[in-house]
């Protein structure tokens, strides 16, 4: 039998920040500002609720999984249910070939992976509503395909590019930290060069924790664990915010993006992932790796941007979602009744084909 989900009314503005309620099996949300008292459970609950979305507005959700078929035993389909979102991004799939799920067919008839050459490992996919004029799976520029296979999926549309990823992480002790640092000198070339042409939305796992506020133990993170080094956090701050132009004025002026979920939260300390060691969801100690980061000229069409923190027990992350003003154009199917074939032709950008 299929799950049973509620929705309830949003009310105006900006929605507070969400902890979980649970009693039972349900799940909703409710007002909190920090993290201590959050579930952990090993699956989610069989009832979730979400309120309604904001007139007008379109949703897009991204998830790290950690594992496409453990989280699918863990209740991944009812929070897919819940969310009923537009675009769903998931990382982590860690699937050697595409899987074949109906009730995500039907809700999404475009649907892209792209998949690791090594099995088992990494894996993007974005599942959508909406049929993209384009779709391109490769990093442009960056020569060493094992690299970006199974780590970013690009998807065009009318009025804007989104770009989901799961950004190459430093490692432990740091070993990879080279190799995330030529993936991101080419990432930001690519976002870049998107945004000239489009406004960009850049969602996944992008594995950055931006600033002190966005782990626990900051100071003792500092420089030694992935994630938090000067190398990542500067390329990510000078993404959002490129430094001034030369005096000569010969450095070509480029757009600003922005940090959603912080921009809308400038102060709190909430995290999309908690270590499934050392009882790290019980203690609060996680840290904000997953992020929404759009082009600045977007941002007044945001209208809601959470940390879905109640989401918790089919993965070691939380999932991410965000609202915005309907940029689609013409290229909405928003009933999951909507019959739409997937095999119509769309300019596909990956040598591999995967």
């Amino acid at each position: 039998m299929a799950p049973k989900v509620k929705r309830k009314a949003t009310e105006e503005g900006l929605p507070p920040p969400k902890r979980v309620k649970k009693t039972g099996s349900k799940v909703s949300v409710a007002s909190e500002t920090d993290l201590p008292g959050q579930p952990t459970n090993t699956k989610l609950p069989d009832e979730i609720s979400f309120p309604e979305r904001t007139l007008g507005t379109r949703r897009i959700s991204a998830w790290n999984i950690c594992s496409w078929a453990a989280s699918h035993k863990k209740g991944f389909s009812r929070y897919v249910e819940a969310e009923d979102a537009d675009i769903l991004v998931l990382t982590e799939t860690k699937v050697n070939d595409e899987p074949m799920d109906p009730t995500i067919a039907k809700k999404y008839p475009f649907r892209y992976w792209s998949i690791a050459e090594k099995k088992g490992y990494s894996g993007t996919a974005i599942f959508s509503k909406h049929k993209p004029l384009s779709v391109d799976k490769t990093l442009p520029g960056h020569p060493n395909a094992t690299i970006w296979k199974g780590r970013i999926i690009t998807l065009e549309y009318s009025n804007f590019y989104l770009v989901g990823t799961y950004v190459v992480n430093a490692g432990d002790g740091l070993k990879t930290l080279d190799e995330k640092k030529r993936w991101n000198e080419h990432l930001e070339v690519h976002l870049r060069e998107l945004d000239k042409k489009k406004p960009v939305v850049w969602t996944g796992d992008l594995n950055v924790a931006p600033s002190e506020k966005d782990l626990t133990n900051a100071k003792k993170n500092w420089n030694k664990a992935a994630g938090y080094t000067e190398a990542e956090t500067s390329w990510y701050r000078n993404l959002l915010e490129p430094p001034a132009a030369s005096e000569d004025g010969n450095a070509e002026e480029v757009n600003k993006f922005v940090d959603v979920w912080r921009h809308r939260n400038p102060e709190l300390r909430h995290y999309t992932y908690f270590s499934y060691r050392f009882g790290c969801r019980g203690k609060g100690i996680g840290w904000r790796l997953d992020h929404f980061v759009i082009s600045e000229r977007l941002l007044e069409k945001v209208k809601m941007c959470e940390i879905r923190s109640e989401i918790y027990g089919a993965s070691d992350h939380c999932p991410i979602v965000m609202e915005i003003d309907d940029t689609f154009g013409d290229t909405v199917y928003a009933k999951d009744t909507d019959i739409v074939s997937a095999t119509e032709t769309i300019e596909t950008t990956d040598p591999s084909a995967v």
